[in-house]
C-alpha cells in the first residue's frame, strides 16, 4: 500500500506526491481517497483507494530508469502513420498506457516531426499534454524544478536529434 509523502504517477494527468489519505463521502458513499498534489500546475487529485488499480496509479520511476528514459527519447523515431487521425490514436493509447517510456516515445516522434512539418492542433496538443505528464515524473523521479527539467528535453533535442 501506498503512504503519504511518496511519490506516483497518475495516467493521463502526470506524477504527484501523496500529501494525505482521507476519507471522503462522494455520492452517499465514505471511502478513502489518496490526496496527490501535482507539481505540474498545483492541481489537486483525489483517487479512491479501491480505484488504484483500475486507473494504473505506480510509483514515480528510479535513477536507473531515467537514464532509460534518456534513451527513448534520444532513440529513432517510428516510422508515423500517414493518417493524423490514426496516428493521434496511437499516441494517444500511448499516453493512457501511464508507460512513462511510451509517453517518452510520443514526445521524442511528435517532436521530431514538428522539426520536420509543423504539427496540427490536436497533435500540439497531444505533444504538450505528453512533455507534461514527462515533465512532471521527471522532476520528482531527479529531484529538480519543472523549469530545469524542460530545458534539459529541449537541450536533448536541440543537441542530438533523434535518428542523426
Amino acid at each position: 500500500m501506498l503512504a503519504i509523502g511518496d511519490k506516483v504517477v497518475y495516467p493521463m494527468h502526470g506524477a504527484g506526491v501523496i500529501e494525505a489519505i482521507e476519507e471522503h463521502e462522494v455520492l452517499g458513499e465514505c471511502q478513502l481517497y489518496y490526496i496527490l498534489t501535482m507539481p505540474y500546475g498545483g492541481m489537486k487529485v483525489m483517487i479512491p483507494l479501491k480505484n488504484v488499480e483500475s486507473v494504473g496509479l505506480r510509483e514515480v520511476i528510479d535513477e536507473p530508469e531515467v537514464y532509460k528514459v534518456i534513451d527513448v527519447l534520444q532513440g529513432t523515431p517510428v516510422a508515423v502513420h500517414s493518417s493524423w487521425n490514426r496516428r493521434f490514436n496511437v499516441n494517444l493509447s500511448k499516453i493512457k498506457s501511464g508507460s512513462i517510456y511510451e509517453v517518452a516515445e510520443v514526445v521524442r516522434n511528435l517532436m521530431v516531426q514538428d522539426q520536420a512539418k509543423k504539427l496540427s492542433t490536436g497533435e500540439r496538443r497531444l505533444l504538450d499534454t505528453a512533455k507534461q505528464i514527462l515533465i512532471s515524473e521527471l522532476v520528482l523521479a531527479c529531484d529538480k524544478d519543472i523549469q530545469s527539467v524542460e530545458k534539459w528535453i529541449d537541450g536533448l533535442f536541440r543537441e542530438n536529434t533523434p535518428g542523426d
